[in-house]
């Protein structure tokens, strides 16, 4: 599924329906001795990684690009033919790479959003930020990029190919995050968590096989990280809210601490071959959902792997979703629609759908308050 279908979906939820368990499986299997035990109730659900990734309440939406991207030209565009592929809908990895949305720059030229948060992790490459409050920035290589649409904001996510003298490799993950009825018409704005800046683990297991973590949201070992949004819900501790990216090395061992009961916790093998959770094998793209208040046993298999961690609290709040509005009710979708016919969300003060910011590797954020942050 691409982004576009999906922001053509309507999603109607009870308030807390996501939140609970859809069902829970109890495992059996053989210990590292070969004899059947049972064990602690760790996993709720195992499925297949597609395109958009399943994801528990509050999150809403979380998707991977990786995209080998050839060299740029000058203007940054892709160094090579365009032919045969769907212009303005091209999400068949051609070539190892995609246009999405983008005519001559990949990417997603703009387009609006209410009532949520996007929190932009990008891994490799770099992403040009422009949007309808006039703001800008260009961020990448380990920067995270956090923005609370809140009454409604359209922005752009572009693609530059500043390479010229060699492939441009992108990766990133973007999730979607809901915001609580009180703050969905909060002003947007968005905070950066520049890559220098976040923090960084290094963990040795028994035999000194090293597991990383990368911490975007939450704490770890008395460690918080760099502060969120003031109006997110990851803002107040009591939610739980987490975000890590982990790499084990090979037959690496951790634990993933456990939290407090009603809490959603998933995780999302998107690297390797093959892991083992209190036993159980998990292959290689594949998510799980997990108890929050049980410890969790990770046994990495004989390659590297990495995974993303999510975990939050639900909001026990309606859920009415339609494209890239997030609501309470179905009539603040169709309000959101009249008023972005209406205002645009406060128009497009660019010169064309798909900004970019230049040829330099400059990292910088210009905010709606003009403040601005150069890296």
């Amino acid at each position: 599924m691409n982004r576009k279908s999906f922001l053509g979906k309507i999603l109607l939820l009870g308030a807390g329906l996501s939140g609970g368990v859809l069902f829970i499986k109890k495992i059996f299997s053989r210990n590292w001795e070969g004899n059947m035990n049972s064990e602690k109730i760790v996993i709720q659900k195992i499925f297949p990684l597609g395109f958009q990734w399943q994801t528990q309440n509050p999150f809403l939406f979380c998707v991977h690009h990786l995209d080998y991207f050839p060299k740029g030209k000058p203007n940054l565009e892709p160094d090579a033919s365009l032919s045969g592929r769907n212009i303005g809908q091209d999400f068949e990895p051609k070539d190892g790479w995609r246009m999405y949305h983008g005519e001559k720059i990949p990417g997603f030229p703009n387009h609006p959003h209410r009532g949520f948060e996007t929190i932009t992790i990008v891994e490799q490459g770099y992403v040009d930020h422009s949007d309808s409050l006039g703001a800008s920035g260009r961020y990448g290589d380990g920067d995270t990029q956090w923005m609370t649409a809140g009454k409604g904001i359209q922005h752009s996510e572009m693609f530059p190919l500043l390479n010229s003298d060699k492939e441009n490799t992108l990766e990133l993950f973007q999730i979607w995050l809901n915001l609580p009825a009180k703050n969905k018409f909060v002003e947007p704005n968005y905070t950066m968590l520049w890559n220098e800046k976040t923090p960084r683990f290094e963990f040795l297991d028994k035999d000194k096989n090293k597991i990383n973590l990368k911490l975007i949201a939450g704490s770890i070992n008395g460690t918080n990280a760099l502060s969120p949004p003031e109006n997110s819900w990851a803002n107040d501790k009591d939610n739980s809210v987490s975000i890590w990216i982990l790499e084990l090395s090979p037959n690496a061992e951790w634990v993933i601490p456990k939290s407090e009961k009603n809490v959603n916790r998933s995780i999302y093998f998107y690297q390797g071959d093959e892991i083992f959770i209190n036993t159980k094998k998990i292959s290689s793209y594949h998510g799980v959902e997990l108890v929050s208040d049980e410890d969790v046993e990770l046994k990495n298999g004989n390659k590297s792997s990495k995974l993303l961690f999510l975990q939050a609290k639900p909001i026990l709040e309606p859920v009415v979703q339609y494209g890239p509005f997030v609501m309470n009710t179905e009539q603040q979708i169709y309000d959101a629609y009249s008023d972005f016919q209406k205002t645009r969300f406060g128009g497009w003060p660019w010169k064309n759908s798909e900004p970019i910011h230049g040829n330099k590797k400059e990292r910088f954020a210009i905010f709606p308050n003009g403040k601005e942050e150069r890296i």
